[in-house]
């Protein structure tokens, strides 16, 4: 009966030794292919930019950068934050501190990924609620501080789009926003061209119910903690995170 027991007991602690391998294992090629920065809007200082207080468009992460050291503020993070128009003004909704700067764009039909329906919003509320939704589920209401408007999404519901093919050829370089239970924010790019379906389930493998794709081979990211600093780009809006 204690031998019975012992080997029961070993064998528990090598599956979980086992399991934790495949975890580690899992980071570490997550690590190799996506950078990624989880922002908690509760303790940290997340905004979304367009234009500075002259009424420029900032378009690269530098002249935001910049233009926040002008202010005595730090940018600790940035990300392009979706996709834009030829003369850099947002593609579908953009609210900024509570005013909308670009409509919502509910057109049925259309090309490219924006239009690979269900597309979907970003968005923080005033008690800085941060939330992914589909364009349809957006709520109409006053108390959205900050939204962006992207497609197509990545996770519905916790389930991958369906249009999403396994092994497509389909490969870029991508970057999206999915929103953790707790309400923490995932932000993640591709090092390496990745095809959709991979990229969802990056977000899906980790906890996240609901990601957005927010753009494709335009993107950057300045991270300077995982030493990863491109501050270059040609953009719409940024979305950011600065020292408070």
């Amino acid at each position: 009966m204690l031998r019975k027991t012992l080997y029961t007991t070993l064998a528990t602690l090598l599956i979980g030794l086992i399991g934790l391998l495949a975890q580690t294992h899992t980071k570490k090629v997550h690590d190799e292919k996506i950078l990624s920065y989880i922002v908690d809007p509760h303790s940290q200082d997340l905004q979304f930019y367009w234009k500075d207080d002259s009424n420029h468009i900032f378009k690269s992460i530098a002249n935001l950068k910049r233009w926040l050291g002008l202010h005595h503020k730090t940018l600790v993070f940035a990300m392009n934050g979706g996709m834009y128009k030829k003369d850099h003004t947002p593609q579908g909704l953009f609210i900024q501190n509570f005013q909308s700067q670009s409509p919502l764009d509910s057109t049925t039909k259309g090309h490219g990924n924006f239009y690979l329906k269900p597309n979907g919003i970003f968005y923080v509320t005033s008690d800085l609620k941060a939330v992914v939704c589909k364009t349809e589920d957006f709520p109409k209401t006053k108390n959205i501080r900050f939204a962006t408007q992207s497609g197509p999404m990545l996770v519905i519901d916790g389930n991958i789009h369906s249009a999403f093919k396994i092994g497509s050829k389909n490969l870029n370089i991508r970057n999206g926003v999915g929103i953790f239970p707790g309400g923490k924010v995932l932000f993640a790019m591709s090092k390496d061209p990745i095809n959709f379906y991979d990229f969802a389930i990056y977000f899906k493998k980790l906890g996240c119910k609901n990601a957005l794709y927010l753009d494709g081979f335009v993107s950057r990211t300045y991270l300077p903690e995982k030493q990863w600093i491109q501050t270059d780009g040609d953009f719409g809006v940024i979305i950011g995170v600065v020292d408070k």
